[in-house]
């Protein structure tokens, strides 16, 4: 699709963006792609996108888009010290969002913004230039589209941009739509629209003539009355959200109508899955990232409520092999490092320095370990940087917080290793407990049947709270710190 807006106009015809005013929508649009075309006789812009307001969001993204603009998502939240990252990094020539209502992005402040190479925001969130007394000169589309650059920052807590391009995220649209046999697709959306996750949700319903909704995690749970047929509709949700969800009868009834709930962005537990399971959700737990363009394998529904608990087959616009770090491919059942080759791969990650990002990628190997059974499910057994060596032995977190988690015992939990001058690394459990007369020990015991000697923690950190961002994603390096000092002051 060389023309998103001539796509975008046609649509105006159907009610597609629900609770919106699809005419302003488009006018938007149309109105800040005019103004960029402008700006780009003198200079080609980038841009940082950090609207707050959905429409406002999604209506600067395709202008810029269309008008072949770099455009970097950017979270409105990020902190004062995040967005002095972000702007070092891109040096923006324009910034949409930000600084709107007074409040600033995360408060901020004026000194990153005043480091912009150009056009701060006024009132309105666009650029400040005048605007001509004549149209613009036509501009000849494009036969691609320009960078899309999508934060991502894992468990490092430093901010990164994936580089994509309009064809990277529609190979992730195609794959979607062949996997689920789809020639349309409904969303249901209460996931951020600068994360991948909230993005495709909007990229599948926009390209395929399918509804939109946008809400958010507050809205649900205030029980606002939303006027859909949810067996019409995909909704996306991390785990985190799920479990509160499943907190209130009334919207566990209500999510249970859905035609589809994507679980993804962290690893989810086996007790909260079996409470799924158990009210008949039609869950579709997922396995994707930003560098991919969100998921790249799904486990159906009809396999979840049978007993599932993997993370599904391939999507078709995917390859998936197990390696060594040799690069030789293992058979099934073999637990070693996931290895992807996909149409929907990105770039790279951005740079200030020309080339701004690799050459296309052919392959591409995060940092998770998992293994194929012999029906083609992919099964997530950790990341590679998580893995505990302690006394020689392999331990991954994941076994253990689900242990810990099937105790019910505690609201949160995450293990992680601790150096030690003994075993090499420690066993620290990190937890929130259900209550305050629980005690580590009452949970160690419970332990010992499900859990070897040496899985078992030897640290235990009690919490009120664990560093996670929007997606449930835990900061590891805040982790490490908060668990040093804590082990340091009991020494």
């Amino acid at each position: 699709m060389e023309r998103p807006l001539a796509h975008f106009k046609n649509r105006t015809n159907n009610d597609w963006f629900i609770g919106t005013d699809r005419f302003q929508f488009y006018q938007l649009a149309e109105e800040l792609y005019l103004e960029l075309t402008l700006l780009q006789q003198t200079t080609s812009p980038k841009i940082i996108l950090a609207e707050r307001e959905p429409v406002r969001f999604l209506a600067s993204f395709l202008a810029a888009c269309a008008a072949n603009c770099s455009v970097f998502l950017c979270n409105p939240d990020w902190t004062k010290q995040e967005w002095q990252q972000v702007v070092d990094l891109v040096q923006p020539d324009i910034v949409w969002g930000v600084g709107m209502g007074g409040q600033g992005a995360g408060g901020r402040g004026e000194d990153s913004i005043d480091k912009c190479r150009g056009l701060k925001p006024n009132g309105r969130g666009v650029p400040n230039f005048p605007l001509p007394q004549s149209p613009p000169p036509p501009i000849s589309p494009s036969p691609h589209f320009p960078h899309i650059m999508i934060p991502t920052g894992g468990s490092s807590g430093q901010i990164k941009f994936a580089v994509h391009t309009w064809e990277t995220l529609m190979a992730s649209v195609r794959g979607f739509t062949d996997y689920f046999q789809l020639k349309q697709v409904n969303s249901f959306c209460i996931l951020p629209l600068y994360h991948v996750s909230g993005l495709m949700q909007f990229l599948r319903t926009f390209t395929t003539g399918g509804k939109l909704v946008i809400s958010s995690s507050k809205e649900l749970e205030s029980r606002q009355k939303i006027d859909i047929n949810p067996s019409d509709f995909f909704i996306s949700l991390v785990p985190t959200q799920l479990q509160r969800i499943l907190e209130s009868p009334k919207l566990t009834n209500w999510l249970s109508q859905f035609q589809t709930v994507l679980l993804g962005g962290a690893p989810a537990w086996n007790e909260l899955l079996e409470k799924a399971r158990y009210y008949k959700i039609r869950l579709s737990p997922t396995y994707g990232m930003t560098e991919t363009a969100s998921q790249i394998t799904t486990l159906k529904p009809d396999d979840f409520l049978n007993g599932e608990t993997n993370s599904g087959q391939i999507l078709p616009h995917v390859q998936v092999k197990i390696c060594n770090q040799q690069g030789d491919i293992f058979n099934a059942n073999q637990i070693g490092n996931i290895t992807i080759k996909s149409e929907s791969l990105f770039l790279g990650y951005y740079t200030p320095l020309p080339p701004h990002f690799r050459t296309a990628l052919t392959i591409f190997q995060p940092d998770d370990l998992g293994f194929l059974d012999e029906k083609g499910y992919l099964n997530i057994v950790g990341r590679n940087s998580d893995k505990i060596i302690t006394g020689g032995e392999n331990v991954y977190p994941a076994e253990i917080e689900s242990a810990i988690r099937a105790t019910k015992m505690v609201d949160d939990i995450c293990v992680i290793g601790i150096s030690d001058r003994d075993w090499g690394e420690a066993v620290t459990a990190i937890y929130i407990p259900k209550n305050s007369t629980i005690s580590n020990l009452a949970i160690q015991t419970l332990l010992k049947d499900k859990l070897s000697k040496f899985k078992i923690p030897k640290h235990w950190i009690c919490v009120q709270s664990l560093p996670r961002n929007c997606q449930g994603k835990i900061n590891h390096q805040h982790l490490q710190k908060i668990a040093i000092e804590s082990l340091q002051t009991h020494l």
